[in-house]
């Protein structure tokens, strides 16, 4: 699997990463959990975005656009990475971002990633939950090349197989470190949403024959939704790469247990994870991506899903700026005297 063969930039901060959470492993008593730091990706606070915008970007300038178009919920990190990038190649950037709570909410709608948007200089549009954003993407990218301007349209959570070969790279990452370290991973669990991030590890893993399984934790569709879409953009990517092994249905798993009420709403399961992780490892989750992985993790843990002796390797998302969007959902002390 020779990825060299297409197009990319080079901003991220690789390899990122990989760790032993020994104390929150000796509090679940369970297996032996190690994270990949893919929240230390480096731009504007990092995340798995990153990685995908490595190849987006990349492909973008090849196509000669001087805008960028993307989309995702009033928090999204893909938005925030998005913007970061686009300014430091002097691309103009604009952000359609979908109100999927319907919050009213200050610092929901204005603190956060929204926050480090404004400040990387993107153009921010806000539409009501529902709406058909690859539609209005479209036609902002219209009214753009109307303009005399050349957008370059990214989709949600660059997503895409193009937005993929990050995760298929991140793949031969995680198991050269796995292999200079000695280290026999038994399964890879990370925070499902888009799809990409999923679609790229699953690919990457199976292209190289690692036999090393993926669970992806839904943070907003059903199970068959879910794995429906990270299948088909698995062979997708896998079909771009030129891959000649298959991926098949069986590859892809997702565990939708823990999305709650919906997509970017709190549980009590992610509450803990962020404070157990913080308090625990000092490490920063966010509220809608790794929070509730890692709160499906620890579920699993604890209902006895694996054992001890297994290895199991976290990818940690990123997404903590999100965390200024949520400041009332933790019950913390405030000061004390």
């Amino acid at each position: 699997m020779h990825l060299s063969r297409f197009p990319r930039l080079r901003f991220a901060h690789l390899p990122t990463p990989l760790e032993p959470l020994d104390r929150l492993s000796e509090m679940l008593g369970g297996p032996r959990i190690w994270i990949k730091r893919d929240d230390c990706t480096g731009l504007a606070s990092g995340g798995n975005k990153t990685r995908k915008l490595e190849f987006l970007m990349a492909d973008a300038l090849q196509h000669g656009a001087d805008t960028v178009i993307t989309q995702g919920a009033t928090q999204s990190n893909h938005g925030r990475q998005t913007a970061a990038i686009a300014t430091k190649l002097g691309l103009a950037c604009h952000i359609l971002l979908e109100d999927r709570i319907n919050s009213a909410d200050r610092d929901y709608n204005y603190n956060g990633n929204v926050l480090l948007d404004q400040l990387h200089g993107a153009a921010i549009s806000k539409y009501p939950g529902g709406t058909d954003m690859a539609a209005e993407m479209e036609q902002r990218a219209e009214r753009l090349r109307a303009d005399g301007r050349k957008p370059y349209v990214i989709p949600g959570g660059g997503s895409s197989p193009v937005g993929a070969l990050g995760y298929a790279n991140a793949a031969l990452e995680l198991v050269a470190q796995a292999n200079d370290m000695g280290l026999v991973i038994d399964r890879v669990v990370h925070a499902t949403g888009s799809a990409g991030t999923q679609a790229g590890l699953v690919t990457g893993l199976v292209g190289v024959q690692s036999d090393i399984p993926v669970l992806g934790i839904g943070v907003r569709a059903p199970k068959e939704k879910q794995e429906a879409s990270v299948l088909g953009l698995a062979q997708r990517t896998a079909a771009h790469i030129g891959l000649k092994t298959e991926i098949t249905a069986d590859q892809v798993v997702a565990n939708c247990d823990y999305v709650g009420e919906g997509y970017g709403l709190p549980t009590a399961g992610m509450v803990e994870a962020v404070t157990l992780l913080a308090r625990a490892e000092g490490i920063l989750l966010d509220p809608v991506y790794s929070g509730k992985g890692m709160a499906g993790l620890i579920d699993l843990v604890r209902k006895g899903h694996f054992h001890k002796g297994q290895n199991i390797v976290f990818v940690h998302t990123g997404g903590s700026a999100a965390l200024f969007a949520y400041p009332d959902i933790f019950d913390l002390p405030g000061y004390t005297a």
